[in-house]
């Protein structure tokens, strides 16, 4: 048996045939932008394979929320029914799920080479965990244990109101109320919230996520002041997310920006605003916070979810 899975985000897809055991073969990343539509780009993948090597089921991690069989996705222009993609590609199944459920089935195949832990605690076998990531937008997601199997439990989490934890996160967010009506964790966790956290705090043009990022690397003093509020920000989101699943599995960071700056994470206050809960400091500092580095994580999770699915 093998399944056709694909990471779908807001900018790229990646592309993978899974086979049993967690194996991935003919990975491939495509830009979205040069298809007009989801059916062109998976069409164009499955036209790539050898015809015995065509999957006849498909999983997907989509970048939105999944309610019935019409999808809307939340980054890009594109909306599609999952019935009208298994009949246009000829697939017997398509299974979607949200993009973050999809890292929330990895944590379970990841092990040590793939992740990078980030202060204290350690990890109750069994108990709950969350994962988070900022890339294109937020997403995030929970994964439970129930009788021996892994449950994922998703929603839009990345669309929560942003709280501060200081004067200076409490004028940011007033500006983004002004600019955005509402002022969600997503407006600031993310890469265009980066480049919104830059403008924020020194004012100037606007710049693109890119942008900001060729400035940090150049160790520019503003650039690196915004990415340390983009941590202390994140690890608020981390932690409120940890206390509402006590996730004592651990708190798992994904998405494409934060492994990029694993060394300023390490020396920034990310894990001492993670803690810094009152009443809860302890409860959280039990708790691990892990960067998850591995490649391809969410296409990891999507063939751990097909193997289960298919042992059903």
């Amino acid at each position: 048996m093998h399944w056709l899975v694909a990471d779908i985000g807001g900018t790229n897809t990646r592309c993978a045939v899974a086979r049993p055991g967690g194996v991935l073969q003919n990975i491939e990343l495509f830009r979205n932008r040069d298809y007009p539509g989801l059916d062109r780009l998976l069409g164009a993948y499955l036209g790539m394979l050898p015809p015995a090597e065509r999957p006849d089921e498909a999983v997907l991690a989509i970048a939105g929320p999944i309610q019935g069989d019409e999808i809307r996705m939340s980054n890009i222009d594109w909306s599609f029914s999952i019935s009208g993609l298994a009949r246009t590609l000829s697939l017997s199944r398509v299974t979607p799920l949200n993009d973050f459920a999809a890292q929330a089935h990895a944590l379970p195949v990841l092990g040590p080479a793939d992740l990078q832990q980030i202060g204290g605690g350690a990890e109750v076998a069994g108990a709950p965990k969350v994962v988070l990531g900022p890339g294109t937008g937020l997403g995030a997601a929970g994964l439970l244990q129930i009788d021996g199997r892994w449950h994922a439990i998703t929603g839009e989490g990345g669309h929560v109101t942003m709280a501060p934890g200081d004067e200076r996160e409490a004028r940011i967010i007033a500006l983004g109320r002004e600019r955005f009506g509402h002022c969600s964790a997503e407006r600031l966790i993310s890469g265009a919230g980066l480049a919104f956290l830059y403008m924020a705090l020194h004012g100037g043009e606007s710049l693109t996520p890119d942008e900001v990022g060729v400035r940090i690397a150049s160790g520019e003093a503003a650039a690196l002041e915004a990415l340390e509020v983009f941590f202390q920000l994140l690890a608020t989101a981390a932690s409120n997310l940890a206390l509402t699943f006590s996730a004592f599995g651990g708190v798992y960071i994904g998405g494409g920006i934060t492994p990029r700056y694993l060394d300023q994470l390490k020396t920034s206050g990310f894990r001492a605003r993670f803690e810094d809960k009152g009443r809860y400091r302890q409860f959280l500092a039990r708790i691990p916070t892990r960067v998850i580095t591995a490649n391809q994580p969410a296409l990891r999770g999507l063939a751990a979810f097909a193997e289960a699915q298919g042992h059903d």
